[in-house]
C-alpha cells in the first residue's frame, strides 16, 4: 500500500504515454522525471505495465528504487510474470525496491518468486527489513497473517498523552495508517484501541489507558482472509489488529488490503459459477485458456452422458408421441435456469454470512416455494399455448406439470448443494452454474418422461 500522504495529490487525469516514451528515447532525463513523478502512482503503474522491456530498463536507470516502489504494489501482473520481471533488473536494485515497499506488499510479490531468488533478495536487504519480511513469509497466503503488515502504531498503556504524541510522530512515516492506534501492555498483549482524534483532544496529563477503548475486535493470525473481510465489513473498520493465540499484537490489516481480498474472492466465486478454474486473461494462450476450462467441461461431458442414457431409455415413449421431444429444451432449460438463480443467491448468502443467521431448512423451503410459484406461472402460460397450438390438453398438462415439478426441484437443488459443499469444507462456488444445470437436466428428464410414460395409454 502506498503511504497515505502520497495518495491524494493534484495530477492530470490521463497520462501521455507517447510523450513519456519519446522523452525516454531522447534520454531527456529531467523532463521525463518531472512528467512521470507528477502522475498518480496508479497511472505510473499503468505506464510501466504498458511498456516493453527496453523502456522499463531505461526507467530503472532514471528512477530510484524508492520511486519505483511507490507504484510497484499497484501492478496487476500474472503470478508467473513477477519472476521474469525481477530477472530483468539488478538484484541489489530489486532488493532496495522491496525494502521501500510496505512489508505486506513486498511479501505478496516475493511469494511469486523462486526460492533461490527470494534468498538472494533477502541477503541483499537491510537486516531489519529482511527480518520483518521473513516473518511474514511464513504465513499462509490466504490467511490474516498472509495479508497483514507489521507497520503500525502501538503505544504502551502507561504512556502519557504528551509523550504519546511525540511517539506517534516518530512512528508515522513508516506506518500504513496513523488514524488507528493500538494499546499494548508490557508483554505486548493487545489491550486497547484509540483513534488519532482521541489522542489529539485528550488532556496532556492523561495516560493512554485513560482514553483507550477496552473493547477491541481482532482476528487471529490463522483466520481465513474471507472471514477477516467479513468482520471488517461488519464493523466498518479501516484497520483490523491481528493477534496470536495469546493475544500478542502481531500486525494489522488495512482496508485497502481487504478491498483486494473482496475483489479476489469475488473473482474466485465468479470463476466457480462460470465453471472455470480461473478467470481467463486476454493474454492467455489458446492452450492455457483450454487448460483452465477443461476440468469442468470433462466432468460435464460425463454427466451429459447420463442425460443421453435417460433419453435413450425412453426411446419407446418418444416413438409413440414424437411431440414430447419438442418440449425437452424448455423443461430442462427452465429447470437449469431456476437452479442457477437459486445457486447464486445461496452462494451470496453463504459468503456474506447471512445464511448463518437463518434456519437452513427454512431457507431451502423458501427457495423451493419460490421455484414452485415460478414454475406454476410458467406452466400455466405453456399449458395455454400448447392447447391452442396442438389441441392436446393432456400433453399440455404433462408438460406443465413436469415444468412445475422440475423448477421446484431445480430451485431446491440450487439451494441445497452449496450448503452441502460448505458442510464438507468445499468452496460453495465450486457448485458452478454448468454443474447445477446438468444435474437439473438429469432430474427434469426423469420427471418429464416418467410422467409421460405413466400417461402413455391416454396419450396414444
Amino acid at each position: 500500500m502506498a503511504k497515505e500522504d502520497d495518495k491524494f495529490v493534484d495530477e492530470p487525469e490521463v497520462y501521455n504515454k507517447d510523450l513519456l516514451d519519446q522523452l525516454l528515447i531522447d534520454n531527456d532525463i529531467d523532463a521525463f522525471r518531472e512528467e512521470f513523478l507528477s502522475m498518480h502512482t496508479y497511472e505510473q503503474s499503468e505506464f510501466f505495465e504498458d511498456s516493453d522491456d527496453e523502456i522499463r530498463q531505461k526507467m530503472y536507470h532514471l528512477l530510484s528504487p524508492k520511486e519505483v516502489a511507490s507504484f510497484f504494489d499497484q501492478l496487476e501482473l500474472d503470478d508467473d510474470e513477477y519472476d521474469e520481471l525481477f530477472e530483468q533488473m539488478k538484484a541489489s536494485y530489486a532488493a532496495h525496491i522491496l525494502e521501500d515497499m510496505s512489508y505486506d506488499n513486498a511479501v505478496d510479490i516475493m511469494s511469486h518468486l523462486t526460492k533461490s531468488k527470494v534468498a538472494t533478495l533477502l541477503a541483499l536487504m537491510d537486516q531489519q527489513d529482511a527480518k520483518e519480511i521473513k516473518a511474514l513469509l511464513h504465513y499462509e497466503e490466504d490467511t490474516a497473517g498472509g495479508i497483514m503488515t507489521t507497520e503500525y502504531i502501538s503505544l504502551k498503556t502507561t504512556t502519557p498523552v504528551k509523550e504519546a504524541l511525540m511517539l506517534v510522530k516518530e512512528q508515522a512515516p513508516d506506518a500504513e495508517t496513523i488514524y488507528v492506534i493500538f494499546a499494548v501492555d508490557d508483554d505486548k498483549h493487545l489491550v486497547g484501541v484509540l483513534s488519532l482524534r482521541d489522542l489529539i483532544v485528550a488532556e496532556n496529563d492523561a495516560y493512554i489507558e485513560d482514553i483507550m477503548s477496552n473493547r477491541v475486535v481482532s482476528v487471529n493470525v490463522a483466520d481465513d482472509q474471507e472471514d477477516v473481510a467479513q468482520r471488517m465489513r461488519d464493523y466498518d473498520f479501516i484497520a483490523m489488529p491481528v493477534v496470536d493465540y495469546q493475544d500478542h499484537l502481531l500486525g494489522i490489516i488495512t482496508i485497502d488490503d481487504i478491498v483486494d481480498v473482496i475483489d479476489e474472492e469475488a473473482l474466485e466465486d465468479y470463476s466457480g459459477l462460470a465453471g472455470v478454474s480461473d478467470i481467463d486473461s486476454t493474454d492467455d494462450s489458446i492452450f492455457k485458456t483450454a487448460k483452465k476450462r477443461l476440468p469442468w467441461l470433462l466432468i460435464l461431458t460425463f454427466l451429459g452422458m447420463i442425460t443421453a442414457t435417460i433419453l435413450g431409455s425412453f426411446e419407446e415413449t418418444l416413438e409413440k408421441v414424437a411431440l414430447l421431444a419438442a418440449f425437452i429444451p424448455i423443461i430442462s432449460g427452465m429447470s437449469g435456469n431456476s437452479g442457477t438463480q437459486s445457486l447464486a443467491v445461496s452462494v451470496r448468502n453463504i459468503t456474506t454470512g447471512e445464511i448463518e443467521n437463518q434456519s437452513k431448512f427454512k431457507v431451502t423451503l423458501k427457495e423451493a416455494g419460490s421455484g414452485f410459484v415460478s414454475g406454476l406461472v410458467c406452466a400455466t402460460v405453456l399449458f395455454t399455448i400448447i392447447v391452442i397450438l396442438y389441441g392436446t390438453p393432456l400433453l399440455a398438462l404433462i408438460v406443465g406439470g413436469s415444468l412445475t415439478i422440475a423448477m421446484t426441484v431445480g430451485t431446491m437443488m440450487g439451494s441445497i448443494i452449496p450448503l452441502i459443499m460448505t458442510k464438507l469444507k468445499i468452496d460453495p462456488a465450486v457448485a458452478s452454474g454448468p454443474f447445477i444445470t446438468t444435474i437439473n437436466d438429469i432430474i427434469s428428464m426423469l420427471i418429464y418422461f416418467g410422467l409421460a410414460t405413466s400417461f402413455m395409454s391416454y396419450l396414444t
